[in-house]
């Protein structure tokens, strides 16, 4: 438990002393929640409402889906994991950490955001500060274990770019953050049912917010720890210690297993 907790600690504090993940954890998500805010609070007032979890979710996929695999891949190719295995670390321990340290990066950022948006920008607060957080968590674990996963299956750091903005991109623009779901297309409605903030926005809007939903609130959540839990599970099947000793049967596609809620959601949901 000792080594754990140092291996944690250690991990944290590389997620404030390394620059480009100051950047991704804090810098980027608070420059656009401050970009935004200023903007689409004079531009789009029906933004305000779903303000708060708009942004956090940014800052969930910049400290998740940007900021995580860099390290996982950078470690492998230095040789890193196999010093670990050689001294008995278990890779559970080396997917479980970042997971973790990036839930601690995303609390401080949300926490900060929640509690500036209403007085600086006027946004709207949840009504049910339960619901709030739980779907927070959700929302953290499920792209924390994608974001994991994406670290685990990348050959190396140039595929990271691709599989991490070919996530965070859509989501940006159909994932409901800027522009309500119920206001896309049929057609691209349908796409972003393939998409984690879609779900968790969804949810954060009936459950947290009392506003009307597309789907029912509780899909989301359903499909958010769906996702997450095989995300997960498919991060430590498929980890390995190089890049020279892929194991027979653990190819990389199978990751895109973690997608398959969110295909029968894209599937059997309707607005």
């Amino acid at each position: 438990m000792t080594a754990f907790f140092h291996h944690f600690m250690y991990d944290f504090r590389t997620g404030l002393r390394d620059k480009s993940l100051l950047l991704l954890n804090y810098l980027f998500p608070i420059g656009v929640y401050i970009i935004l805010g200023l903007l689409m609070s004079g531009l789009n007032p029906t933004f305000l409402p779903t303000m708060i979890p708009a942004m956090i979710l940014v800052a969930v996929m910049s400290c998740t889906l940007l900021g995580l695999p860099n390290p996982v891949v950078d470690s492998r190719e230095a040789g890193i994991f196999r010093s670990f295995k050689i001294n008995g670390v278990p890779a559970l321990s080396i997917v479980v950490i970042p997971i973790l340290s990036s839930f601690v990066h995303i609390l401080l950022v949300s926490l900060l955001i929640t509690f500036t948006a209403r007085p600086f920008f006027q946004a709207s607060l949840p009504e049910n500060w339960g619901y709030f957080f739980l779907i927070l968590l959700l929302a953290a674990f499920n792209m924390a274990s994608i974001g994991m996963l994406i670290g685990v299956v990348s050959p190396n750091s140039r595929a990271i770019p691709l599989f991490s903005q070919s996530v965070f991109l859509p989501s940006m623009l159909l994932g409901g953050l800027m522009i309500p779901s119920e206001m896309l297309p049929s057609t691209l409605y349908r796409i972003s049912l393939l998409l984690p903030t879609t779900h968790a926005m969804n949810a954060w809007r009936g459950f947290a917010f009392g506003m009307s939903t597309t789907f029912a609130p509780l899909w989301g959540l359903i499909v958010l720890l769906s996702s997450g839990l095989i995300a997960f599970i498919l991060a430590v099947y498929l980890f390995n210690w190089d890049n020279k000793n892929r194991r027979q049967g653990h190819h990389p596609l199978l990751g895109l297993i973690a997608w398959l809620p969110f295909v029968m959601s894209a599937i059997l949901l309707s607005t």
